[in-house]
């Protein structure tokens, strides 16, 4: 559902991507609005679900998981007579600490799934001994990343 979002709404939403840190005063003088303004917007804004959390961006380099993977995995939907649940088995992969995204795609395979740890064998160890041990979990591909240009949080508006 989209919400009617003004042009301060947007300046807004521009500057807490960039930094959630901010005040509401330094916002205001940006955006040139009065502080009671950008509070109640800002409000709004994650009543609405428009804003759903503040965090932290780590760098998992310096936190000793500079490696990233994004594994490609395809479900038998069946086993042993009983249905398996794309959805659950998303849901199991997802509660996996080295697991930063889980996502149902279209095409030849069924999972994408982003994964952080200190190394490749790592990668491999967490692909071997826990990914492909989840019930329904038929096949993988893992695509070990080199280097990064991009990777961020922010959605263009």
């Amino acid at each position: 559902m989209s919400h009617k979002l003004d042009e301060k709404d947007i300046q807004i939403l521009k500057l807490l991507q960039k930094n959630s840190k901010m005040t509401i005063r330094e916002i205001s003088k940006l955006v040139k609005a009065a502080p009671t303004t950008v509070f109640a917007k800002i409000k709004r804004m994650e009543k609405n679900g428009i804003v759903k959390e503040y965090r932290a961006i780590l760098d998992s380099t310096k936190l000793g998981k500079g490696t990233t993977a994004f594994v490609l995995a395809s479900i038998t939907y069946r086993m042993e007579g009983q249905k398996l649940s794309q959805r659950e088995i998303a849901k199991k992969i997802a509660k996996f600490p080295e697991v930063q995204e889980v996502h149902i795609i279209a095409g030849d395979w069924d999972l994408l799934i982003k994964v952080k740890a200190e190394s490749a064998e790592a990668i491999g160890n967490f692909v071997i001994d826990k990914l492909r041990l989840v019930d329904g979990i038929e096949k993988t591909l893992t695509c070990v990343v080199f280097t990064t240009e991009k990777e961020t949080t922010e959605i263009s508006l």
